[in-house]
């Protein structure tokens, strides 16, 4: 197994304390060496994308780190549950009609 940085390590030691029914939470480091939160579902459909959310590295050296990464999955979860929306009302392909401002 190649060596992981610290960061990596410390947001996946973070991550065990972790777990939920319906999603799956990692760690990735990207190419260019930075460290993403992966947020997916564990059972998702196939047009359902996989959340990815950078871990800051002012966020990885705060005092709070765990309460920082807490945080921020909350706060990444909210987002990727609004992305799933297939529609709503302002969407332009709304089956109902877009939502159209009052005047």
């Amino acid at each position: 197994m190649p060596r992981q940085s610290p960061d990596l390590a410390a947001v996946r030691e973070e991550l065990r304390k972790y777990a939920h029914p319906l999603l799956d939470f990692g760690v990735r480091e990207t190419p260019a060496g930075r460290v993403e939160l992966v947020i997916d579902l564990k059972n998702k459909p196939a047009n359902i994308h996989t959340y990815y959310l950078e871990v800051h590295p002012r966020d990885l050296e705060h005092v709070q780190f765990r309460w920082t990464l807490q945080r921020m999955i909350f706060e990444g979860l909210h987002d990727y549950f609004v992305e799933m929306f297939e529609y709503t009302p302002q969407s332009i392909d709304n089956p109902a009609g877009p939502y159209e401002l009052e005047r």
